[in-house]
């Protein structure tokens, strides 16, 4: 279960980033529409797993407090020069949440924190899309976390 609510905490911050960077909503109001609204409703017949709360606030935040630095890291991992800002904004809201948990959450392995993200991005994006978000979140891990790939 507490495996479930992390991987719906994962889902629900990449949701929460996205709304942010589209509708330019605040972090407060992320939160309480999130908390109140998405997080373990039953919405459209589709009953959705209680969050690991404590995970999507430390992620959503996590990413506003660390964009510029998680950014340029992408940018930096990123082929063929092509900056974070023209790629598709679920896939930027996933590649920019699993960059923070690869620097701050080391406690969570590096394979797992990729194969969550890259999980997330298959619920939205085509199979060129996610591959490139496992490409750019791998990349990073192994120089992130080099010993984890000893």
């Amino acid at each position: 279960m507490a495996r479930e609510n992390r991987s719906a905490a994962r889902l629900n911050a990449v949701q929460a980033l996205y709304q942010m960077d589209i509708a330019a909503k605040g972090l407060n109001e992320i939160f309480a529409e999130f908390e109140t609204h998405w997080m373990g409703r039953e919405i459209e017949g589709e009953q959705y797993h209680q969050a690991e709360v404590a995970l999507f606030r430390d992620v959503v935040e996590g990413v506003l407090n660390r964009q510029v630095e998680i950014d340029r890291m992408t940018d930096q991992a990123l082929q063929d020069g092509w900056p974070l800002r023209r790629v598709e904004a679920v896939m930027r809201a996933v590649m920019r949440a699993g960059v923070y948990e690869l620097i701050k959450r080391a406690d969570i392995p590096a394979r797992v924190v990729v194969k969550e993200y890259v999980d997330v991005a298959a619920a939205f994006l085509d199979r060129e899309e996610v591959g490139m978000t496992n490409a750019v979140l791998d990349r990073l891990a192994r120089q992130l976390r080099a010993g984890e790939f000893d």
